[in-house]
């Protein structure tokens, strides 16, 4: 008999995937392009460099599924819970996928996620509590400074690294089709100061994620 679990199971089920990721690797539910990649003969320096990019955008991705966990554990719509749980599990392909390379440039992940999630988790109740539609502008305005980054890093990755860059373009689409359903669901456009304290904390998860 199959079991259908309610949003509250999911969520629950979803923060103990999440301690799970914290330490061993688990197959990606997903498949990436990148694995009909070949992959590139990278000299040292730009296999630290495009590690060092992944390790970000593996960090972004344990931020990402903190912030869609906290949201729906505060929404007041179910259908909007739904629909962060579901974005969450697509979250959960990227941070895999993210992993996946780190593995194969020799590199680990952050060892800064235990807190980058509790953090992140936070940040979005906060967003759920000030109403569901200034959640989904949340969303909205997360995804497209996420996308924006993701631009970034296409230019900055080693052109003969195609798996790495495979993997970011994949992300990207998501992230926008993700920002572009939120403003659909009918997302109010956060105030500037909250944008810009957004995009400096970014800039901080960027620059210590690369490095540590």
């Amino acid at each position: 008999m199959q079991r259908h679990y309610s949003a509250a199971d999911r969520l629950l089920m979803g923060f103990q995937q999440q301690l799970s990721r914290l330490t061993p690797t688990a197959p990606a539910p997903r498949e990436s392009s990148a694995a009909l990649a070949q992959d590139a003969t990278l000299g040292d320096d730009e296999r630290r460099h495009a590690a060092g990019l992944m390790r970000v955008n593996h960090a972004g991705e344990v931020a990402a599924q903190g912030l869609y966990q906290g949201q729906a554990l505060t929404a007041h719509n179910p259908q909007l819970r739904e629909h962060l749980l579901k974005a969450a599990e697509e979250e959960q392909a990227h941070l895999n996928w993210c992993e996946q390379r780190l593995n194969e440039l020799g590199e680990k992940p952050s060892k800064l996620q235990p807190p980058r999630h509790a953090g992140s988790l936070a940040m979005g109740a906060i967003a759920g509590l000030a109403g569901d539609q200034w959640s989904l502008g949340f969303v909205e305005e997360t995804e497209k400074q996420v996308a924006e980054h993701l631009d970034g890093h296409l230019r900055k990755l080693p052109e003969s690294d195609a798996r790495s860059r495979d993997i970011v373009e994949r992300m990207k689409r998501d992230e926008e089709r993700h920002g572009q359903d939120a403003a659909n669901a009918g997302a109010k456009t956060l105030p500037l100061p909250v944008r810009a304290a957004m995009r400096r904390i970014a800039r901080v998860m960027t620059k210590t994620a690369y490095w540590i």
